[in-house]
């Protein structure tokens, strides 16, 4: 076993950096690919050499020291110059290397979004991407995450958050489910149909709005079914369970052949904003550069999604 003192010293930054961003030895030695007593020794070893206690442990939690404070600080600073010149002498800003960690959510991170990803991957031979699926907000430290594509407004001010498109939606149920009810003439004939909820986006109200003027309604519901997965409430629809607010795209097939009808056409549910997030840094690799690029040219043009809004554009939080 080689000796741990001779350990690079990029390596050690890297590594308390993702003890204390993770919050555990066993969280940064799953993300780093290695063992825990392995990271324990690195620790040890950065400690030594600077000659200071960076981490308290105690049986529950890892707490830093006022050193272990300002070593953080100064050890992020350090990795971020550290990075900006490993890319300039790499080459990687032409041609990124390295593993990119994106978060994506389950509809369109395993539908539209993999063609261009594949794309990408195939023009930058030296990357390699992480693709996590997850519908809920990431924590991008603890996580170890570099970039996320989120539906919905974020919600952590300290994050970049970057508007890249919008998601039509629609109200939607199966013929055989309006066989058994009264023709829906009016909007608020809705509320008297048996409803599915998308519980990601609403529950038991649903909220929309007339297309030619704005005009607003809100429809009290009692959800026959629930689930925070789009394609759930997709089939559920198809089986005639309820009526449901999806977005879309993913159920354009479903209306050309019939097995879905559009209710209210004019009438639709407020389109849902897709937004690039991130954490904020002195400086983001050429990897993450080159994606930022990739994904606002492409989000807007994917089958089900439409460039934002002026007044969402406006409302788009600076950088």
């Amino acid at each position: 076993m080689s000796n741990p003192n001779t350990s690079d010293r990029i390596e050690l930054m890297q590594t308390f950096i993702r003890i204390v961003e993770s919050g555990s030895l066993s969280a940064a030695a799953a993300q780093l690919g290695t063992t825990q007593p392995t990271i324990s020794r690195r620790l040890q070893t950065l400690e030594q050499r600077l000659g200071l206690k960076l981490i308290l442990r105690t049986t529950h939690a890892l707490k830093l020291t006022d050193d272990g404070e300002r070593c953080y600080a100064q050890a992020r600073q350090l990795l971020a110059t550290w990075h900006a010149l490993e890319d300039e002498l790499t080459g990687a800003s032409d041609d990124p290397v390295g593993t990119l960690r994106v978060r994506a959510p389950h509809a369109f991170g395993q539908d539209q979004l993999i063609a261009p990803l594949v794309d990408y991957l195939r023009r930058y031979p030296r990357l390699n991407i992480e693709w996590m699926l997850n519908d809920r907000t990431p924590d991008f430290m603890a996580e170890n995450i570099d970039c996320a594509i989120q539906v919905g407004a974020p919600t952590d001010p300290s994050v970049v958050a970057i508007l890249l498109a919008e998601v039509p939606r629609i109200v939607v149920a199966s013929p055989g489910l309006l066989a058994r009810h009264p023709p829906i003439e009016q909007v608020e004939q809705l509320r008297d149909l048996p409803w599915l909820a998308l519980t990601s986006f609403y529950r038991n109200e649903v909220a929309l709005q007339k297309i030619d003027d704005g005009q607003p309604v809100n429809l009290a519901i009692t959800p026959r079914l629930s689930s925070d997965s789009l394609y759930a409430v997709r089939k559920a629809a198809l089986a005639g369970m309820g009526a449901a607010i999806v977005s879309s795209w993913v159920v354009q097939q479903d209306l050309a052949e019939g097995r879905l009808v559009q209710l209210t056409p004019q009438w639709q549910a407020p389109p849902l904003p897709i937004w690039l997030t991130y954490p904020w840094a002195s400086y983001y690799p050429a990897r993450l550069q080159h994606f930022f690029t990739m994904i606002k040219a492409v989000m807007p043009q994917l089958a089900g999604t439409r460039p934002a809004t002026a007044a969402r554009r406006q409302a788009e939080p600076e950088e």
